[in-house]
C-alpha cells in the first residue's frame, strides 16, 4: 500500500462530470469541506479524491496543493476543478491568476435585485469583528464589504422573478471569500439559507444555502480546446425552487474534448 500525506475515503461520494488524464472535474455535494481541516480530517472531498487518485494527487504535492485549483464553501455545491499532473495544475493555475477561467453559479436570493443584470464591484476583506466562536461547527472565517478590501467584482443577472424569491446567475470576475454571499446581501438580496450573512428569516428559509456552481469554461491545459462543463441544479434544492414558484435551471453541456494521454 503506498503512502499519502491524506488519508483516503473511499465513503466520500462526488460525481465526476469530466476526466481524462491531465485533470478532473467533480460535483461537490453540499455539506462536504473541500479540504481537511479542524473536525473534518478524513472526511474531506480531497480524502474521496486520494481514493481514486490517490498516486496522481501525491505526486503533485502539497506544493501543487494536491491538485485543487480552487475550493466551495462546504454549504455550496457544485464544479471543482482538479488536476491531474504537475503540467496541468501549472498551466490552470495561471489561468485562475489571469482571470481567464469562467465559473458560473446559481442562487436563489431573497426579493429581487434593482436592475436585472449588473456588475458588483465593492471591494471585499476579511471581517474580525464579529464573534462566532459559540457556533458547534467552530469559528467561520468571515468576510465585509471594505474600502480597505481587495477588488471583487461579481457580474449577475436575473433569470426568473416570484413573488419572493429570484433565481440568479452570477459569474466571478474575481476570487474573493464568500465573495458572491456577500455581494448579494449587500444590495439586499442575500442568499436564502445563508447562515453568515443572511437576516434570520432569510437563513432559515432553505434546506441549505441555495448556491450552486453550476458551470466553468477553460482552456484543456494541453490541448488548448475549450472545456465547458455543466453541473444540472441539485435535487436537494428542487423542492425549494417549487415552494417558491421558479422553474428549475437548465443548460445543455457540448461534447467534452478528447482525452489526453499521458
Amino acid at each position: 500500500m503506498p503512502t499519502f500525506s491524506v488519508q483516503p475515503n473511499d465513503k466520500v461520494t462526488f460525481k465526476i462530470l469530466f476526466e481524462d488524464d491531465a485533470l478532473v472535474v467533480v460535483n461537490k455535494p453540499p455539506g462536504t469541506v473541500t479540504q481537511p481541516g479542524l473536525a473534518h480530517e478524513d472526511d474531506s472531498l480531497l480524502n474521496g479524491l486520494f481514493a481514486r487518485f490517490g498516486p496522481a494527487l501525491q505526486n503533485l504535492g502539497q506544493s501543487r496543493d494536491f491538485g485543487l485549483l480552487h475550493r466551495l464553501d462546504r454549504a455550496t455545491s457544485g464544479i471543482l476543478i482538479v488536476a491531474l499532473r504537475t503540467d496541468s495544475y501549472d498551466n490552470l493555475r495561471a489561468q485562475f491568476e489571469h482571470h481567464t477561467i469562467k465559473k458560473f453559479y446559481w442562487a436563489v436570493v431573497k426579493g429581487a435585485p434593482k436592475e436585472p443584470k449588473g456588475v458588483l464591484r465593492m471591494p471585499i476583506a476579511e471581517d474580525h469583528t464579529r464573534d462566532l466562536s459559540h457556533r458547534p461547527t467552530g469559528k467561520p472565517r468571515l468576510a465585509r464589504i471594505s474600502r480597505a478590501g481587495k477588488p471583487a467584482i461579481t457580474a449577475y443577472r436575473v433569470l426568473e422573478t416570484s413573488r419572493v424569491a429570484s433565481l440568479v446567475e452570477c459569474r466571478l470576475l474575481t476570487g474573493r471569500l464568500h465573495q458572491i454571499r456577500v455581494h448579494l446581501n449587500a444590495i439586499g438580496c442575500p442568499v436564502l439559507g445563508d447562515d453568515l450573512y443572511a437576516p434570520p428569516g432569510v437563513r432559515d428559509a432553505a434546506p441549505r444555502l441555495a448556491l450552486h456552481s453550476h458551470r466553468v469554461v477553460f482552456d484543456h491545459p494541453l490541448t488548448g480546446a475549450t472545456v465547458d462543463v455543466h453541473s444540472p441544479w441539485p435535487g436537494d434544492l428542487k423542492g425549494l425552487l417549487k415552494k417558491l414558484g421558479l422553474s428549475k435551471p437548465v443548460a445543455d453541456p457540448p461534447a467534452p474534448p478528447p482525452r489526453v494521454a499521458r
